[in-house]
C-alpha cells in the first residue's frame, strides 16, 4: 500500500515539474520510465536550472551514462545516495527508484522552501542566510558533511510541521502533530486553504463531515483555486497510517504556494497598521462583554461568547494572509512585533475565556467537557521518538493505561450526555443547544470512531519500541561467549 501510494504521488508530482521542461515530458511508469535516464535528467534541469550532459541514443550503454550523470550530479550537491546504483535503477528496482525520488524531492522542494523557514522557528540548519560557502575553510570532511546534512534534514522537516502547525492554529481546535494521521480528518488541508484564501472553506460545516468529504473537498478547491496538483486521493490518507513522505510533498506545495504570494513592503505595512487596529479594537469588545455578562446565567454567557466568536473570525478574514506570515525576530518590523504580541495576547484571553465558561457548565457536563479535553489533550500529543526504544517502551505503556482508564469512563459519559435534561425548574434552556451538539459531535467523530485506532496506533507504537529493543540488544550480544561469568550475564540480559 505504501509502495503504491508513493509511486503514484512521486509520478504526479514530477509530471507536474515536467510540465515546465522545454519540450515538456510525461511520465506514465515510475520505474520503465527513469530506465532511460533521459527524464530524469529532465526533472533534475528543471529543478537545478543547469543544462546537464547527455547520451541522446536509448542503448544499454547510452541509458546507463545518463543515469550515471544524474547521480554524479546529485552527489555534486551533496546528497547522500545510499544504496543507489545505477544498475538497479535499470531494472527498475521500486525501492531503488523511490527512494531516489525521495531524496530528490526532499532536497529541490521540501529542503529549499522549509530553508526559508529554518530561521524563523530557530531550528538547526546549514545557514539561514546563505546555502553556499566557498572559501577553504568550509571544505568539511565527507562524514562531518552528511552529520550536519542529517542535521539539516531532521529541522527542514521540523520546520515543515511548524509551519503547517501555525497555518491551522489560526483556526481554534484543529491539531497537526506529525505528517501521518494528524491529516486524516482533512481538516488541517482545509484550515491551511481558509488560512492562505480566506473565504474558500466553511470549516464549522467541514467540522461535521467524514474524513474522506473533507479530503474530497480540499484536494478539489486547491486544484481548482490555488493551482495545487492534486497528489494525493482521499484513500491515500483516511486509513490508520497514512505514508508520510507523500503527504509531505502535498504539503509542500501549500508552503511553496504561500511563498509566492509576494506584495509590496508598502502594502504589507499597511495591512499591519489595519490588523493592529483591528486587533486593538477586538480586545476592547472582548473586555467590555465580559464585564457585561459578569452576572450573566451560563446559556446567557456561552451565547454572547458564541456571537462574539462569529463575528471574531468572519471579521479576521482579510487579515489572515498578514497574520500567518511569518518571519524571524530580526526581520520584523516595530509594527509586525506588535501586531504579532497583540494577536497572541487576544487568543490567550479568549482561550482563557473559553476555559472559564467550560468550568461553569452545569453539573454533570462539566466533568464530561473535562473527560473530553483530557482524552482530546491525549490524542494530539507527540507520539514518543523510537530513536530511545528503551525509553519509548515504557512511555507506551503508560499511555495506554492512561488511555484505557478514559475510556473506560466513555460509555457512562455517553448515557449521561443523551439523557441530559436541558432545562432548569423554570423550563429554561440550561446549556445552549450548539454547545451540547459540539460536546456531542466531539463523543462520537473525535473519540469513538478513532478509539480503535488510537489503541492500535499506540499498541504499533508499542511494538515498534519492543523489536527495535530487541534487535538493538541483539546486535550487542553477538560476540564470542568468554568466561562463566560473561555467559551467565549474558544469559540473565535475555
Amino acid at each position: 500500500q505504501r509502495e503504491f501510494t508513493q509511486k503514484k504521488t512521486f509520478t504526479s508530482w514530477i509530471n507536474s515539474v515536467l510540465a515546465k521542461h522545454t519540450p515538456p515530458s510525461v511520465i506514465s511508469d515510475l520505474y520503465t520510465d527513469m530506465q532511460q535516464g533521459h527524464l530524469l535528467l529532465d526533472l533534475l534541469e528543471v529543478l537545478s536550472g543547469q543544462h546537464l550532459p547527455r547520451e541522446k541514443g536509448f542503448n544499454t550503454f547510452q541509458c546507463r551514462s545518463n543515469i550515471e550523470n544524474a547521480l554524479t550530479f546529485l552527489k555534486s550537491r551533496s546528497l547522500k545516495l545510499i544504496n543507489i546504483h545505477v544498475a538497479d535503477i535499470i531494472e527498475g528496482k521500486p525501492s531503488i527508484v523511490l527512494g531516489l525520488i525521495w531524496t530528490i524531492i526532499f532536497h529541490f522542494h521540501i529542503e529549499e522552501l522549509a530553508r526559508t523557514l529554518a530561521c524563523t522557528y530557530n531550528q538547526p540548519s546549514l545557514d539561514c542566510s546563505s546555502a553556499v560557502d566557498s572559501s577553504p575553510k568550509a571544505s568539511r570532511s565527507a562524514k562531518k558533511s552528511a552529520k550536519i546534512k542529517e542535521r539539516w534534514k531532521i529541522s527542514a522537516t521540523k520546520a515543515l510541521l511548524l509551519w503547517a502547525k501555525e497555518q491551522c492554529s489560526l483556526h481554534g481546535s484543529i491539531n497537526v502533530t506529525d505528517f501521518k494521521s494528524s491529516w486524516r480528518s482533512g481538516l488541517p488541508f482545509l484550515a491551511i486553504i481558509q488560512t492562505l484564501r480566506p473565504g474558500l472553506v466553511d470549516l464549522e460545516k467541514a467540522k461535521a463531515r467524514s474524513n474522506k468529504e473533507n479530503l474530497k473537498e480540499a484536494f478539489r478547491i486547491a486544484e481548482l483555486e490555488l493551482n495545487i496538483p492534486r497528489l494525493l486521493e482521499p484513500e491515500d490518507v483516511d486509513i490508520m497510517n497514512p505514508d508520510e513522505k507523500s503527504i509531505m510533498t502535498y504539503v509542500a506545495q501549500f508552503l511553496q504556494y504561500s511563498r509566492n504570494l509576494c506584495e509590496s513592503e508598502e502594502d504589507v505595512q499597511e495591512k499591519v497598521r489595519e490588523a493592529v487596529s483591528w486587533l486593538a479594537a477586538q480586545e476592547k469588545k472582548l473586555a467590555k462583554l465580559l464585564i457585561d455578562t459578569e452576572n450573566e446565567t451560563y446559556y446567557q454567557k456561552y451565547k454572547e461568547m458564541m456571537s462574539f466568536m462569529e463575528a471574531f473570525n468572519q471579521e479576521k478574514k482579510p487579515f489572515l494572509p498578514v497574520l500567518s506570515s511569518k518571519r524571524s525576530e530580526a526581520e520584523l518590523r516595530e509594527g509586525q512585533q506588535q501586531m504579532r504580541e497583540e494577536w497572541d495576547k487576544l487568543i490567550s484571553q479568549i482561550n482563557e475565556w473559553k476555559v472559564k465558561l467550560d468550568q461553569m457548565l452545569p453539573s454533570p457536563l462539566d466533568s464530561i467537557e473535562a473527560w473530553l479535553q483530557e482524552v482530546e489533550h491525549l490524542q494530539a500529543e507527540d507520539l514518543p521518538d523510537l530513536q530511545d526504544p528503551f525509553k519509548a517502551m515504557f512511555v507506551f505503556r503508560e499511555i495506554i493505561v492512561i488511555f484505557k482508564g478514559l475510556m473506560d469512563c466513555f460509555d457512562s459519559h455517553l448515557d449521561t450526555l443523551q439523557s441530559f435534561k436541558n432545562e432548569d425548574e423554570r423550563n429554561m434552556p440550561l446549556v445552549l443547544p450548539e454547545k451540547l451538539e459540539e460536546m456531542k459531535r466531539r463523543l462520537f467523530s473525535n473519540i469513538r470512531f478513532t478509539n480503535s485506532n488510537t489503541f492500535l496506533e499506540y499498541h504499533y507504537g508499542l511494538c515498534s519500541a519492543i523489536a527495535s529493543e530487541v534487535m538493538l540488544k541483539l546486535n550487542i550480544w553477538d560476540m564470542k561467549y568468554g568466561t562463566k561469568e560473561s555467559v551467565e550475564s549474558l544469559l540473565e540480559n535475555w
